[in-house]
């Protein structure tokens, strides 16, 4: 009975979608968010019944991912709806292939006005240089060269997508987890907005951190920790998870990961110092969906408050690497997720790195998050109202009830 449901709630993720692909969320808002709303609710309903499930064959597995490519194609081939960031990328991909540096150039600048074109003219925040760390821009670079296009980056951010699901698989086998699990990442409707829609490069990090986690799991230690570096070098974020490490890795497996990572600063670090391009701007000026900073930042420096946000990200992977097995997708997740609860900007792509780890109950408020925060897109038609913040994050506090309380009897080791 549960395979059944999961087979019919597949189809109606998949019909949703791909009508998602075809509406223009600005021209027909409700239309839109009735099909990422039904995508939703049948989303949850297949990760609630994932610990209960088991699908009768290999080939029912295939056709669950078939499914799930199916409805990427769609946004593969359609414009970006909802997001302009991968202009960005195709632009810095451009420079760097001119011999241009992405951390000094300045979109608008009369000076490089001949580089664009009709795509990289539709970048937003052109004022500023790119707050992309260099392993994302070395990615630009390979990604454009074929073709310096929207559509090329888009697809080698689907092939990233593809490739995450393969390790995930590996990473479950394993663990022991049954590979129906999967769907957890395969099926979220986030997912395939933000890399086959909008081409986010967090997918990107997502894929190196479950390479991290498994390679762990295999106590394959040197490529854990090189994968957990290059993870980092996509964006930050993935730092505050060095507790996971602790004593399950040796300085020695560090040290090539780290001589990687300083590969790729060292071109940019010997010719202008540390390339953090924007980023300083970023924190000092971008607030998108963060009540918590909001009232923090009230009594507070913003850059304090984004300081502690990470501490309190290496608070929760500190606890959950004494509590936790090393393959519990738990102990991965939720220290990003106290970051980005604290952060001046939760845009919904962010949650593409929690998106691996969305395989056990342990997760569940997690889960839900992926999908309450798609209220967000609410932004694009008329800036978000109060009501939404507090339907995004209400929904998640009512997931976490049963799982605190479970937590207060045994430790959170699923």
């Amino acid at each position: 009975m549960a395979s059944r449901l999961i087979y019919a709630c597949g189809v109606i993720i998949a019909v949703a979608m791909i009508a998602v692909a075809r509406v223009d969320p600005r021209v027909s808002p409700h239309e839109f968010f009735a099909c990422v709303g039904s995508a939703g609710v049948s989303y949850l309903t297949v990760v609630w019944l994932l610990p209960r499930a088991r699908l009768e064959s290999r080939s029912a597995l295939v056709f669950c991912l078939g499914l799930a490519a199916l409805w990427r194609v769609p946004l593969l081939l359609s414009p970006p709806p909802l997001s302009t960031d991968v202009y960005r990328y195709v632009w810095d991909g451009r420079l760097q292939h001119l011999g241009y540096d992405p951390y000094t150039v300045i979109p608008d600048d009369p000076a490089v006005a001949k580089l664009h074109d009709r795509e990289t003219q539709q970048m937003n925040h052109r004022s500023l240089p790119t707050p992309y760390p260099p392993v994302a821009e070395f990615f630009f670079r390979l990604a454009t060269w074929p073709s310096t296009s929207v559509r090329t980056m888009k697809a080698a951010l689907v092939l990233c997508d593809a490739l995450l699901v393969i390790v995930l698989l590996r990473w479950l086998d394993a663990s022991g987890r049954d590979a129906v699990r999967v769907l957890g990442y395969a099926w979220n409707p986030l997912v395939a907005l933000e890399v086959a829609g909008n081409g986010h490069v967090d997918v990107l990090g997502a894929l190196f951190l479950v390479l991290s986690a498994w390679c762990l799991t295999e106590r394959r230690r040197v490529l854990a920790a090189a994968a957990w570096m290059l993870a980092i070098g996509v964006k930050v974020l993935p730092i505050v998870l060095a507790p996971l490490f602790w004593r399950r890795v040796r300085l020695r497996d560090v040290a090539p990961g780290a001589v990687v990572l300083i590969v790729f600063y060292a071109p940019f670090v010997l010719h202008h110092g540390l390339p953090i391009g924007s980023l300083a701007t970023y924190v000092d000026y971008w607030r998108f969906n963060a009540p918590l900073f909001g009232i923090a930042e009230m009594v507070l420096p913003s850059r304090l408050v984004t300081a502690l946000a990470a501490l309190a990200g290496v608070a929760v992977a500190a606890r959950l690497r004494q509590v936790c097995a090393v393959d519990a997708p738990a102990a991965w997740a939720w220290p990003l997720a106290a970051v980005f609860l604290a952060v001046p900007a939760v845009y919904p792509w962010y949650l593409l790195w929690l998106t691996p780890f969305l395989t056990t109950g342990a997760t569940w408020p997690l889960a839900v998050w992926t999908v309450s925060v798609l209220v967000t897109y609410l932004d694009l038609v008329s800036g978000m109202p109060r009501w939404a913040f507090a339907l995004e994050y209400g929904l998640v506090l009512a997931a976490a009830v049963p799982l605190v309380r479970r937590a207060m009897r045994r430790p959170l080791a699923v």
